[in-house]
């Protein structure tokens, strides 16, 4: 009897795997730029030039905020409400947008605190 439910079992993972589309399985990736709306320790939220809005989740220990250059680092705290940023993300887990990179627009046209 416990035969005949592993087997089933293993029919329906394989019957699963195979049925899934792989273009559902590959990483919905992208680029957003525009204002920064909110910015906080959690999430990040951007206003599109064209109006679009989308916020993104910022995972913890996120460190990856990039002046314009792309060389220089900066830190979460150095981006506000109202900056030009570029957003690359993916919603690969669980569907929910997360910014993979923070690149700061604005940068070369403030200074920042050192």
């Amino acid at each position: 009897m416990s035969n005949s439910f592993r087997n089933l079992g293993i029919s329906l993972a394989l019957g699963m795997a195979i049925g899934v589309p792989i273009g559902a399985m590959a990483d919905r990736t992208g680029t957003f730029a525009g204002r920064i709306v909110h910015v906080s320790a959690e999430n990040i939220k951007v206003r599109s030039f064209a109006g679009q809005e989308l916020s993104f989740l910022i995972v913890p220990r996120f460190r990856k905020i990039f002046h314009a250059d792309g060389k220089t680092t900066a830190q979460l705290n150095d981006i506000r409400a109202g900056d030009r940023v570029k957003i690359l993300y993916d919603q690969s887990a669980l569907g929910a947008r997360h910014a993979d990179e923070i690149i700061d627009e604005t940068a070369p046209l403030r200074p920042l605190k050192s």
